[in-house]
């Protein structure tokens, strides 16, 4: 050893992590402002996404109130059985999946569309009537919009039905008619959220080089072909990412606009898993929470599921994967 070696440096080479420890340290009592503005989002994530996880043991248990959730039995996968042979299984998880996929198929593209001919328009004030116009629908409440939907399709004096019994057609019951629910809640959804859907995909679009396109017009390129063969291509990652995470929402149709859309003549198609979840819980008057959790835990787990092997699926074939 070199007698002028300075022995805290010698100290901090045996201890790397201790080194390690002081930069963090030190680099957070700079950065402190930014840590205080996380901390509430963090908090937040903790108690309300993490925190009810506790909960999910109910699924596994009978559930007693003065027992409490640790004092009550445990019963295994008995609620899960139990839901799996009930009669109402196959149509709830049938409507869960149809009203998903329909949504999915027929509102996935939509936005995509909308944002390739905006990015393609070259009249600004056009495109920002336009952006303006689609946009607005997604800051209309649930409970507003579901109040539009029936108001318009009242069967007396709906604007549809009035405009209906001018051409001699007679008035429709739209909400009453199981037949025509799935496509009433999915067009207005898409109808609400089309709009501002597409502006992650401009975004996207924007981070195309016009480079490429200046040198695609110089070979002669349209606009359509300029469309496919270079929009398309640059926000094909985005794309198969937006897909992945809504192929893991399959199962999980918000609660909020499907009950308040609900009523006794259109259960039959209505009826989904968090609707199902809510009326043997919270609106039963004997409410089974061990049952109604064991269902919401399926759901997520089949929800876990989808996302993970489409994930995997979009590895392999377009080498773009959220992990």
């Amino acid at each position: 050893m070199s007698l002028d070696a300075d022995p805290v440096k010698l100290n901090y080479a045996a201890h790397p992590a201790a080194i390690r420890r002081k930069k963090l340290w030190r680099q957070m009592k700079i950065d402190y402002q930014l840590y205080f503005i996380i901390l509430l989002p963090f908090a937040w994530l903790l108690l309300f996404q993490y925190g009810p996880m506790y909960g999910l043991q109910l699924a596994f248990k009978d559930f007693h109130v003065f027992q409490g959730i640790w004092g009550s039995p445990w019963v295994g996968f008995k609620h899960f059985a139990k839901f799996f042979e009930s009669y109402q299984f196959l149509s709830v998880v049938k409507n869960t999946i149809l009203i998903s996929l329909y949504e999915l198929v027929a509102g996935f593209p939509i936005p995509i569309i909308l944002a390739l001919a905006l990015n393609a328009t070259l009249r600004t004030k056009f495109k920002q009537a336009v952006q303006f116009i689609t946009y607005m629908p997604y800051f209309i409440s649930t409970v507003v919009m579901v109040g539009i939907i029936l108001q318009f399709l009242n069967p007396r004096i709906g604007i549809v039905n009035l405009a209906l019994g001018h051409l001699g057609v007679d008035p429709i019951n739209f909400m009453g008619d199981p037949s025509m629910f799935k496509s009433i809640y999915v067009w207005s959804g898409i109808w609400q959220h089309a709009g501002w859907g597409t502006i992650i995909y401009l975004a996207a679009l924007s981070g195309i080089s016009q480079e490429i396109h200046e040198a695609a017009t110089i070979d002669g390129a349209s606009r359509m072909q300029r469309i496919w063969n270079v929009d398309l291509p640059g926000i094909a990652p985005t794309i198969t990412t937006l897909l992945i995470l809504n192929m893991g929402h399959i199962m999980g149709i918000g609660f909020e606009k499907i009950y308040l859309m609900q009523n006794p003549l259109n259960i039959a198609s209505s009826e989904v898993i968090s609707t199902y979840v809510y009326s043997v819980s919270l609106a039963s008057s004997a409410p089974n929470y061990s049952y109604a959790t064991a269902i919401g835990f399926f759901n997520s787990f089949i929800n876990l599921f989808l996302i993970m092997t489409v994930n995997q699926i979009a590895k392999k074939v377009g080498e773009t994967s959220l992990w």
